[in-house]
């Protein structure tokens, strides 16, 4: 944001900032305007009294959170994989190999051990027990941490009803447990490809959209958790979002600390609000961050500045059909005003904005 200058006074000719129009004006040892021809009254707006937001425009990309890849646990024919860009839900397959399926179930704990009837209690018992109930199994069962009969029981009937073995128990060959629906972003593997344990199958996402920005670390202070940003999506169009993860850890573009001319950048995450943003990945995007704040000054439209011929700015001050000229000291510029102090400006006063 640009800070104030000095208030200017003496005679001089008005020019409108930045248009093409010229506005002949001299100031009166006042400060008001003198000639013997009333001009005509300008266009008016206001002076507000607010805060001043400057804003700057960053590169980012939209895509989805999170990211999960996911390996291949038994050995066998691939035989099934989604497409990529679907999305897939609880009690759904990932993957299929020798037809058998690799379901995804909802939950934080990964499935660390197998469970099955004599296991430990533990939270990743009540996690299957809860994902159970919610696919229509186990209406005798009790969602605790405890792995009973009526598990056992529950666990037998859904693995009848999936093609798998009916064990009464569950194991990473047959669950996978993730937050939530997920996206697939890419697989590494099709139908007939030969599957081995720890091989790369598939790439998943959430489907929440969202958008990665790599923040030069200069501009680091912009990225405030919580705070709201513009979005500009391909196309043009405008969605609002807000700063959900700003990054602790420096990196350059190659995924080092920082490059030999010291640049380098911070991961931003922006979640997007309501509103369209289509299918695309990777689709470049322009992200307006807040750059500066300043509060409660007085205001108007760039376009109301008049230039001074000698140097500086003024207003013109419109009083039902007189007019006058009034200089200003300028502040901080933003959202296309600019902040002005001036004799006897307040809040409300109209002023005249010149046409183009």
């Amino acid at each position: 944001m640009r800070r104030k200058g000095a208030a200017l006074t003496g005679a001089a000719v008005a020019v409108v900032l930045g248009g093409a129009a010229v506005a002949a004006a001299s100031l009166d040892d006042s400060g008001g305007a003198a000639g013997a021809t009333a001009p005509p009254v300008p266009p008016v707006t206001e002076i507000t009294r607010g805060d001043l937001v400057d804003t700057k425009s960053v590169a980012g990309r939209l895509t989805y959170s999170g990211e999960h890849k996911i390996a291949a646990e038994v050995s066998g024919t691939v035989t099934s994989v989604p497409a990529e860009g679907g999305v897939v839900r609880r009690g759904r397959s990932l993957l299929k190999v020798d037809r058998r399926p690799l379901v995804l179930m909802y939950g934080r704990v990964p499935l660390y051990r197998p469970l099955r009837l004599g296991v430990d209690d533990g939270p990743d018992v009540e996690q299957l027990e809860r994902n159970l109930r919610a696919l229509g199994y186990g209406d005798d069962m009790t969602v605790d941490e405890e792995f009973t009969y009526a598990t056992h029981a529950a666990v037998a009937e859904w693995q009848e009803d999936h093609g798998l073995p009916e064990t009464g128990g569950v194991d990473a060959t047959q669950v996978v447990f993730l937050d939530g629906p997920v996206r697939v972003a890419a697989a590494t593997v099709e139908v007939g490809d030969k599957a081995r344990p720890g091989t790369p199958v598939l790439t998943l996402t959430g489907t929440r959209r969202v958008v990665q920005v790599d923040l030069d670390t200069e501009d680091q202070e912009m990225a405030r958790k919580g705070a709201g940003v513009s979005v500009e999506l391909p196309g043009g169009r405008e969605i609002k979002g807000k700063i959900t993860f700003v990054g602790s850890v420096a990196q350059t573009a190659a995924g080092g600390e920082q490059g030999d001319d010291g640049s380098s950048t911070i991961d931003v995450e922006i979640t997007l609000g309501k509103g369209s943003t289509g299918k695309l990945d990777q689709a470049p995007v322009t992200v307006r961050m807040e750059s500066e704040r300043v509060k409660d000054v007085l205001g108007v439209p760039v376009e109301a500045l008049l230039a001074l011929r000698e140097g500086g700015f003024a207003v013109e001050v419109v009083e039902g059909s007189a007019t006058r000229l009034v200089p200003v000291e300028t502040g901080a510029y933003g959202g296309g005003s600019v902040e002005i102090e001036g004799e006897g400006l307040s809040e409300g006063m109209k002023v005249g904005v010149p046409k183009p």
